[in-house]
């Protein structure tokens, strides 16, 4: 078995949920690596998370320390020629943190006997486990999602370069990981779709009670989840009678706006936005819920989402959801099987279909069973870090 490590952004986060389930599972399956994250968790809302793997996290210094470790390092001949001038002639330029991030976090995997770090997302993290390799020989692998491959940033150690490099890309979707094969057809065989996975005993069934029926969103308060379209939707709804209340949960930049549309709306007795809320919360509001509403767009930086995570929780309940046919939604929202799929940006569309699912119960409860079977089916977390791991330590 190869010796392992993480390297993330930020760990652990509430945003990221999958990426705590990941190494919770992992330590469940006997397997400990070494956990690096570059930033701290900062404003975080509280969570449930096991102190024993928060403890375990090795946290970056910040720039200024961080530099004087490396110069320490230097000094003290822990870095090759190569490294010194590598860092030399790189210099100030953008991104330069990744490189002294990647020795700092390289002379700890060498000097543990790591051959092999994992990130998530093609982004700081992946740039940075690219110059372990390059520095130390250390290979890399990591997870790619959704903005990262699909509006990809534009850094000199871009996606090509990390695509090319990496032993191995894992994507959550079979179209993601089309996608990526058709941009980078030389690297097709080191492309593997492996759907993230919760525990699904963790979710309680939903049991349908609610009165008025209750409508539940979760995600970012951003362009890519589709949020004002639910609001005009929930606005077409009262405009033909039906009784509801629709909960938004998550944070983001477009708080302001979709409270402006709230009020303009008046629905400020039947829309709420509750903000971000832990773990445990959110499982007791999917339970008592009726229907689960994402309406994902394709953002204006061409942003979408691949397999949102917050789908596969409701599933997991036995909810029935209604969500749009972006990215690797299709593939677990199965049109009339598990759930709805409506054109994206439609927001008649959307309200047609929230309408049909509240007002008749035992279609609604036909759909979050078959959900939940499909849920048990694919995003089992135990079966899919096993198949994770049987690629990281080869």
């Amino acid at each position: 078995m190869t010796p392992l490590a993480y390297l993330f952004e930020r760990f652990p986060s509430f945003s990221q949920t999958f990426c705590y389930r990941e190494i919770a599972e992992l330590h469940r399956q006997g397997l400990r690596p070494p956990i690096f994250s570059i930033r701290r968790p900062k404003d975080e809302p509280p969570q449930d998370w096991d102190e024993h793997i928060v403890k375990r996290v090795q946290y970056l210094p910040e720039e200024a320390e961080l530099l004087d470790e490396v110069r320490r390092a230097s000094r003290k001949g822990k870095l090759t020629r190569e490294i010194v001038a590598a860092l030399d002639e790189w210099g100030r330029r953008s991104d330069f943190l990744r490189l002294y991030q990647a020795v700092y976090v390289g002379v700890r995997l060498r000097e543990g006997g790591i051959h092999h770090v994992h990130a998530h997302f093609a982004g700081l993290a992946a740039r940075t486990a690219f110059w372990i390799d390059k520095f130390f020989g250390i290979r890399f692998s990591f997870t790619a999602h959704a903005n990262d491959i699909f509006a990809p940033r534009n850094f000199e150690i871009g996606l090509d370069k990390l695509v090319n490099a990496a032993r191995l890309i894992v994507t959550e979707t079979d179209y993601a990981a089309k996608f990526l094969r058709g941009r980078f057809p030389d690297r097709t065989d080191r492309i593997h779709r492996i759907y993230n996975g919760l525990d699904l005993a963790e979710f309680r069934r939903a049991d349908f009670s609610a009165a008025p029926p209750a409508i539940v969103a979760i995600g970012r308060l951003i362009d890519k989840k589709g949020f004002p379209d639910l609001i005009h939707a929930c606005r077409l709804l009262k405009d033909r009678g039906q009784l509801f209340r629709c909960e938004i949960i998550g944070e983001g930049p477009l708080e302001k706006e979709l409270r402006t549309q709230i009020d303009r709306l008046e629905l400020q007795n039947c829309v709420k936005l509750l903000g971000a809320k832990p773990q445990h919360e959110i499982v007791e509001r999917l339970a008592a819920g009726t229907v689960f509403v994402l309406p994902s767009v394709i953002g204006p930086d061409g942003g979408m989402d691949n397999l949102p995570t917050v789908i596969m929780e409701a599933m997991a309940t036995g909810l029935p959801v209604i969500s749009t046919a972006i990215g690797g939604i299709p593939e677990m929202v199965v049109e009339n099987e598990t759930g709805v799929l409506v054109p994206a940006g439609d927001a008649g569309a959307l309200a047609r279909a929230i309408e049909k699912v509240i007002v008749d119960l035992s279609f609604a409860r036909h759909l979050g069973e078959k959900g939940h079977q499909r849920a048990c089916e694919l995003f089992s977390i135990a079966t899919n870090v096993r198949q994770l791991r049987a690629h990281l330590t080869v």
